[in-house]
């Protein structure tokens, strides 16, 4: 990889308390491609977090002092949108959940391959890069704000409103399709994640109801169709 190929390869962030682990996925992931800087918490995640903008956080969950779930959290609160791959020996489904509610853009248990690994790390930056579209395409309505297929962007009077990786995709998807009823199957294929349940789908879909809707308790814009999944209409 020339110097050059080398600056524009994106750049991830391995947080994960396991020093061993931290060796092996730098080893692997800068052979892929990417360039890796590693960190053995979170305060030293922050450290680098303040200093660069990664284009992803492959990010631990157990951890001493502040977890990876908590990190996450903090982060989402802070405005940061930092894709985030969460790393967690906890399979169940209520665990994968907590970590979508908190901002995760998709997770990977212990032990995985870390072709896995690079393959999930490759989708979301796919997933969260601005999607192709005409340039004609006009901007989707939501009230007051708006939703820019082109830069993927959603705007409004206070600017630009902060989105994850997933939510942006989520709302592209939508958006591609206005007035159209997707399934929840369909809806996962798009983000990338065709093994997401239903309720990962829909904590997703509660999120971004959050950033669009003017009352997310009674959505205007993003629309349950029961049995078959969500439609956007987008409107003043």
């Amino acid at each position: 990889m020339s110097v050059s190929d080398a600056a524009e390869a994106p750049h991830i962030l391995v947080v994960d308390d396991d020093a061993r682990l931290r060796a092996l996925l730098q080893r692997f992931l800068t052979g892929e491609g990417f360039r890796i800087t590693a960190a053995p918490d979170a305060a030293a995640a922050r450290r680098a977090l303040a200093g660069v903008a990664f284009d992803l956080m492959v990010l631990d969950v157990m951890m001493p002092g502040e977890s990876g779930l908590e990190l996450v959290e903090s982060l989402r609160r802070e405005g940061s949108d930092v894709p985030v791959l969460m790393l967690t020996a906890r399979g169940a489904p209520d665990d994968r959940i907590a970590g979508l509610e908190a901002g995760v853009d998709d997770y990977l248990g212990k032990p995985f391959d870390p072709r896995e690994l690079a393959l999930r790390i490759r989708t979301i930056l796919r997933r969260v890069a601005p999607a192709p579209a005409e340039a004609s395409a006009a901007p989707v309505q939501l009230g007051a704000r708006w939703f820019d297929l082109q830069r993927a962007e959603l705007r409004g009077p206070e600017g630009t409103i902060r989105l994850t990786g997933g939510e942006t995709a989520l709302l592209a998807a939508l958006a591609a399709r206005p007035n159209e009823v997707l399934s929840r199957e369909e809806i996962a294929a798009a983000l990338g994640t065709p093994e997401a349940g239903e309720r990962a789908i829909d904590v997703q879909v509660t999120r971004l109801r959050r950033k669009v809707e003017p009352d997310p308790r009674e959505p205007r814009f993003i629309q349950t169709v029961r049995h078959r999944g969500y439609v956007l209409r987008p409107g003043v």
